[in-house]
Protein backbone atom coordinates (compact mmCIF):
# COMPACT_ATOMS: atom_id res chain seq x y z
CA UNK A 1 0.00 0.00 0.00
CA UNK A 2 2.68 2.36 0.61
CA UNK A 3 4.83 1.34 -2.76
CA UNK A 4 1.40 2.34 -4.24
CA UNK A 5 1.13 5.81 -2.09
CA UNK A 6 5.04 6.83 -3.18
CA UNK A 7 4.46 5.79 -6.90
CA UNK A 8 0.93 7.83 -7.29
CA UNK A 9 2.70 10.87 -5.67
CA UNK A 10 5.64 10.64 -7.62
CA UNK A 11 3.40 10.70 -10.60
CA UNK A 12 1.65 13.55 -9.71
CA UNK A 13 4.59 15.59 -8.90
CA UNK A 14 5.87 14.65 -12.39
CA UNK A 15 2.55 15.85 -14.34
CA UNK A 16 2.08 19.05 -12.20
CA UNK A 17 5.91 20.17 -12.90
CA UNK A 18 5.51 20.83 -16.77
CA UNK A 19 1.81 22.41 -15.60
CA UNK A 20 4.08 25.01 -13.39
CA UNK A 21 7.37 25.34 -14.27
CA UNK A 22 7.32 24.27 -18.14
CA UNK A 23 8.13 25.72 -21.08
CA UNK A 24 4.27 27.51 -21.34
CA UNK A 25 3.87 26.46 -17.49
CA UNK A 26 2.00 29.06 -15.10
CA UNK A 27 4.72 30.72 -14.13
CA UNK A 28 6.43 31.44 -17.79
CA UNK A 29 2.93 32.54 -18.76
CA UNK A 30 2.50 35.29 -15.80
CA UNK A 31 5.72 36.75 -16.23
CA UNK A 32 4.92 37.07 -20.41
CA UNK A 33 1.58 38.54 -18.96
CA UNK A 34 3.81 41.11 -16.04
CA UNK A 35 6.22 42.22 -19.28
CA UNK A 36 3.05 42.46 -21.42
CA UNK A 37 1.43 45.11 -19.53
CA UNK A 38 4.97 47.00 -19.14
CA UNK A 39 4.74 47.06 -22.81
CA UNK A 40 1.47 48.29 -23.23
CA UNK A 41 1.83 51.41 -20.32
CA UNK A 42 4.94 52.60 -22.59
CA UNK A 43 3.42 51.90 -25.64
CA UNK A 44 0.52 54.47 -24.39
CA UNK A 45 2.85 56.91 -22.85
CA UNK A 46 4.78 56.69 -26.61
CA UNK A 47 1.66 57.57 -27.95
CA UNK A 48 0.77 60.25 -26.07
CA UNK A 49 4.01 61.86 -26.56
CA UNK A 50 3.46 61.35 -30.49
CA UNK A 51 0.43 63.09 -30.53
CA UNK A 52 1.71 66.17 -28.79
CA UNK A 53 4.68 66.68 -31.16
CA UNK A 54 2.21 66.21 -33.96
CA UNK A 55 0.12 68.60 -32.52
CA UNK A 56 3.07 70.84 -32.44
CA UNK A 57 3.81 70.49 -35.89
CA UNK A 58 0.53 71.50 -37.16
CA UNK A 59 0.18 74.49 -34.68
CA UNK A 60 3.80 75.04 -36.51
CA UNK A 61 2.41 74.11 -39.98
CA UNK A 62 -0.85 76.18 -39.90
CA UNK A 63 -0.74 78.79 -37.59
CA UNK A 64 1.46 82.02 -36.56
CA UNK A 65 0.94 82.19 -33.09
CA UNK A 66 3.06 78.56 -32.55
CA UNK A 67 6.37 80.37 -34.59
CA UNK A 68 5.62 84.07 -32.42
CA UNK A 69 6.08 81.88 -29.20
CA UNK A 70 8.82 80.09 -30.15
CA UNK A 71 10.33 83.66 -31.17
CA UNK A 72 9.84 85.12 -27.91
CA UNK A 73 10.71 82.79 -25.70
CA UNK A 74 13.70 81.02 -27.04
CA UNK A 75 15.03 83.76 -29.29
CA UNK A 76 13.97 86.86 -26.93
CA UNK A 77 12.22 88.58 -29.68
CA UNK A 78 9.79 91.25 -29.92
CA UNK A 79 7.27 92.21 -32.13
CA UNK A 80 7.35 95.62 -33.99
CA UNK A 81 5.32 98.57 -31.61
CA UNK A 82 5.74 96.56 -28.63
CA UNK A 83 7.73 97.56 -25.27
CA UNK A 84 9.99 94.88 -23.96
CA UNK A 85 9.60 94.51 -20.25
CA UNK A 86 12.07 92.26 -17.76
CA UNK A 87 10.50 91.46 -14.01
CA UNK A 88 12.90 89.98 -11.73
CA UNK A 89 12.99 88.20 -9.15
CA UNK A 90 13.00 90.41 -5.93
CA UNK A 91 13.03 88.55 -2.84
CA UNK A 92 16.39 87.23 -3.29
CA UNK A 93 18.10 90.30 -4.19
CA UNK A 94 16.10 92.58 -1.04
CA UNK A 95 17.07 89.42 1.25
CA UNK A 96 20.92 90.09 0.46
CA UNK A 97 20.89 93.87 0.70
CA UNK A 98 19.38 93.68 4.04
CA UNK A 99 21.93 91.35 5.43
CA UNK A 100 24.58 93.71 4.30
CA UNK A 101 22.98 97.03 5.86
CA UNK A 102 22.65 94.88 9.47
Amino acid sequence: MRLILIVLTALLVMIQYPLWLGKGGWLRVWDLSRQLDTALEKEQELRQRNEKLAGEVQDLKEGTGAVEERARYELGMVKEGEIFVQVLDGGTKASAQDSTKN
